[in-house]
């Protein structure tokens, strides 16, 4: 319970952040966006029809349309992004800050749409829109969420081009650069895990130690070197980027003439990790 009461927060934190990055830095430097915020964007620069009403209308459709691809859990999180993302674009229309430096507007709005936009999907949710075939694209194409929304919202923000021209275009691109990289950094990047190989003849004492001080499982594979044919057990052993050098120290206490290989791990699911679920 406690769980999901802190995704919800989290998700209404990310839902007002995005809304500020469009309020405060795209639409008064009259720039573009993707998904569907693009396109409720371009229709506010036509036709001045309300970027909230619109931005909750067309993500409605698209949820009823793609719900069937997502979980119980995320289409509810989902439909909590909506409803908060459309009531703080409402809310913060007439926000404004002072800044007249185009470029710099243009890196803020993706840190606030990066950093928005992945806390709602960190918290299980999306944003709808092309954040719904992301999330497809992720679950039955493995492609990362981050790149896989970039680039849908590119196909949003070059339509752009007709109404706000090509140098706020260009600007735009780098924004939703910017953007992903944040995004990509906050889903992925705030808490790197390693992959960790260890060969040793120590191996069961190498084990109990990291068992017992570190707290971490260990999986004992089975190998034979090629050139030797000896028959070696191999430690494989899943840690946080922080615990590395503690590892490292056992194992140099228990045997020097260890062989250890170290791998960076983009996603780890499972028992103290994360919920797969997810």
């Amino acid at each position: 319970m406690k769980r999901r009461i802190w995704d919800i927060v989290m998700i209404m934190i990310g839902a007002l952040i995005f809304a500020l990055s469009i309020n405060l830095f795209v639409i008064p430097n009259e720039l573009g966006e993707g998904g569907v915020v693009g396109v409720t964007i371009i229709l506010y620069y036509m036709f001045q029809w309300s970027p909230s009403l619109v931005n909750f209308v067309l993500n409605a459709i698209l949820l009823i349309v793609g719900y069937r691809f997502l979980d119980r859990s995320t289409v509810v999180y989902t439909i909590l992004a909506v409803v908060f993302n459309s009531v703080f674009l409402h809310l913060t229309k007439d926000w404004s800050i002072d800044s007249n430096e185009l470029i710099i507007n243009a890196i803020f709005g993706g840190i606030f749409a990066g950093v928005g936009i992945g806390l709602i999907i960190r918290s299980g949710g999306t944003t709808a829109g092309t954040t719904i075939l992301a999330r497809i694209a992720n679950k039955y194409l493995d492609w990362n969420i981050s790149y896989a929304l970039l680039f849908f919202d590119l196909i949003v923000a070059f339509s752009s081009y007709f109404i706000i021209g090509a140098e706020k275009l260009m600007i735009t691109i780098l924004m939703l650069y910017v953007g992903t990289k944040v995004m990509d950094f906050l889903i992925e990047g705030l808490n790197p895990k390693k992959a960790v190989n260890i060969i040793s003849r120590h191996h069961h004492e190498i084990a109990s130690r990291v068992n017992v001080q570190m707290d971490r499982g260990v999986t004992v594979l089975s190998g034979q070197g090629y050139y030797t044919k000896e028959a070696k057990n191999i430690l494989y052993i899943v840690i946080s980027k922080q615990e590395v050098s503690k590892l490292k120290k056992i194992v140099k206490e228990i045997d020097k003439d260890a062989f250890i290989t170290i791998h960076d791990v983009r996603d780890v699911f499972g028992e103290g990790f994360i919920d797969i679920t997810k």
